[in-house]
């Protein structure tokens, strides 16, 4: 928690279409899209009441509408306000913060998210280390095994940095930038109201002047905005479900592993479940199912027999008796799957019924 008489702000950089993560932005927004049974936007928000901060706002140039219905509920349940910042130009990732300037210029510090972004959200932490070194930004950072494919964090012992290096192609350090940042709110100084890259403009700036340092994330971390990663990063959040909160998890005959059902869930007899599985509010799983590192959104039905596998099934989706769905496919809203079909890393958009199986995976279905 902060410290008494601290005003703490967020901004949370919700960004546009979503596209990497379609066929799911179709049906809604992407901070909207489940993850683990709850919004991404939701896991965020709540980490960030957990901490005291009670304004967020939202960066956002797409379906602004749609996103305040969602919130006008989170705003009453969570005693939070959230305000949309609606750009009519794309701003990049720092000119949001001066279209913001004037409710984050009334804060002592603020967060900043990029809204793709999963981890345990340490944000007490963040906020610790960051008012031990008194100076302008933190940045979080998190170590990777292959850093040639990031922009790669240099700092020193005491988290102070030197300086960025993209794609090093040469071993120069392994922490890249995780996508959370806590700030004074000096920063905003740097900042004008014009499209601007806080990763490449701004933050060198403040590295030149040594007002930029970096803090080591613990746990995991995951960018889940494309569907390869989201269920990766639903493998590592059901773990950190295992070690914090255990019993979340489902357990009994036929679960393996770590598996998240919601209470309004059905399950048939004989089903096998896990590991690494979420089934969403509402969904029906009949019997003799078998479900291995996929996700089911809210209203989805799994008939007798089939198989899915490594895959994300879009709401009100149905997969037909002995089908089998594999390989990273994913299923828009109310997708119709024949029985005993076989769909392999298929992407099928919103509404649509497959009546042939389909195995060259990548396919699109429009």
């Amino acid at each position: 928690m902060s410290a008494p008489g601290t005003v703490l702000k967020a901004l949370i950089l919700v960004g546009g279409y979503g596209t990497r993560l379609r066929p799911l932005t179709f049906t809604k927004p992407k901070p909207l899209v489940e993850f683990c049974n709850k919004s991404i936007l939701l896991h965020q928000i709540e980490a960030l009441v957990k901490v005291g901060v009670h304004e967020i706002v939202l960066a956002i140039n797409y379906q602004p509408e749609v996103m305040m219905e969602f919130l006008s509920d989170i705003e009453k349940t969570l005693d939070v306000h959230i305000i949309c910042s609606q750009e009519t130009e794309p701003l990049g990732t720092a000119g949001p913060l001066a279209l913001a300037r004037e409710h984050l210029s009334t804060s002592d510090y603020f967060f900043v998210f990029n809204s793709d972004v999963t981890c345990e959200y340490p944000l007490a932490d963040l906020l610790a280390f960051h008012r031990r070194h008194g100076k302008e930004g933190t940045i979080m950072v998190t170590k990777v095994s292959e850093p040639s494919k990031y922009g790669v964090v240099i700092h020193d012992a005491a988290g102070q940095i030197q300086h960025f290096v993209e794609k090093p192609q040469t071993f120069v350090g392994n922490h890249i930038n995780a996508g959370l940042y806590c700030f004074s709110k000096s920063i905003l100084d740097r900042i004008e109201l014009k499209p601007t890259s806080i990763e490449k403009e701004i933050f060198p700036q403040m590295t030149s002047v040594g007002e930029l340092y970096a803090m080591v994330l613990p746990g995991y971390w995951m960018d889940i905005g494309q569907p390869h990663d989201y269920l990766i990063g639903m493998c590592m959040h059901l773990e950190s479900i295992r070690a914090h909160n255990p019993a979340m998890l489902a357990s009994g005959p036929g679960i393996v592993g770590n598996v998240l059902i919601d209470p309004t869930a059905t399950i048939g007899e004989g089903c096998v479940i896990g590991p690494n599985v979420v089934i969403g509010p509402g969904c029906v799983v009949e019997s003799g199912v078998r479900i291995v590192r996929s996700t089911l959104l809210a209203g989805a039905r799994a008939e007798s027999h089939c198989m899915i596998k490594s895959s994300i099934v879009g709401w009100k989706s149905t997969i037909g008796k002995w089908a089998h769905v594999d390989a990273q496919a994913v299923l828009g809203e109310n997708v119709q799957i024949d029985q005993e079909l076989s769909i392999i890393g298929a992407i099928i958009l919103p509404h649509k019924g497959i009546k042939s199986s389909i195995h060259t995976p990548g396919t699109i279905v429009m």
